[in-house]
């Protein structure tokens, strides 16, 4: 069993790999940090957590910004393309609990496991929550507050609880 790094003090040798130039601030907090890959000019804002599991692995790409207070649970993992712009508060989850027998508590039920991808070049609005399995496209843009339930097409504009499709981005 590995140890999870979770109190605030982490060195850039216990990450799986961590490009130059990424910023931490303060208040970030990491939890396994052996399946987590950085890449370079990376910006991790304040109070985030980066939950990564013991199996399956976090990726952060070259140049994504992440903004203060988001939360990225990877036990199904996650891929962050490069050049991606996340804003503060973001929820990413990559597994839930399955229903069962009413008599059994749901947290006490199987897990399910569903990687997230976001593809280069993305934007994911303050607040959004993205659900297990799902794969946003390049170019792609959440609205803030999205939940994002379905996966998004590559240049397309969502918004909305569940997220909807507004429109395709225009070529300028």
């Amino acid at each position: 069993m590995t140890k999870s790094k979770g109190e605030g003090k982490f060195r850039s040798s216990d990450f799986k790999k961590i490009g130059k130039n990424v910023v931490f601030e303060d208040g970030v907090r990491v939890f396994h940090p052996e399946s987590i890959s950085i890449g370079d000019d990376v910006y991790i804002g304040h109070d985030t957590v980066l939950e990564a599991y013991h199996k399956n692995e976090m990726v952060i790409g070259k140049g994504t910004w992440v903004g203060p207070g988001c939360f990225f649970h990877s036990a199904g993992g996650i891929r962050i393309g490069k050049a991606v712009g996340i804003g503060p508060g973001v929820k990413i989850l990559t597994s839930v609990h399955k229903e069962g027998a009413l008599s059994k508590p749901i947290i006490h039920n199987r897990l399910e496991f569903g990687e997230v991808v976001i593809e280069d070049g993305g934007d994911i609005g303050m607040g959004a929550v993205i659900l297990p399995g799902i794969t946003i496209g390049k170019g792609a843009q959440v609205g803030a507050g999205t939940v994002v339930t379905k996966n998004v097409e590559p240049f397309t504009v969502v918004a909305g609880n569940p997220a909807r499709l507004l429109r395709k981005r225009k070529k300028k």
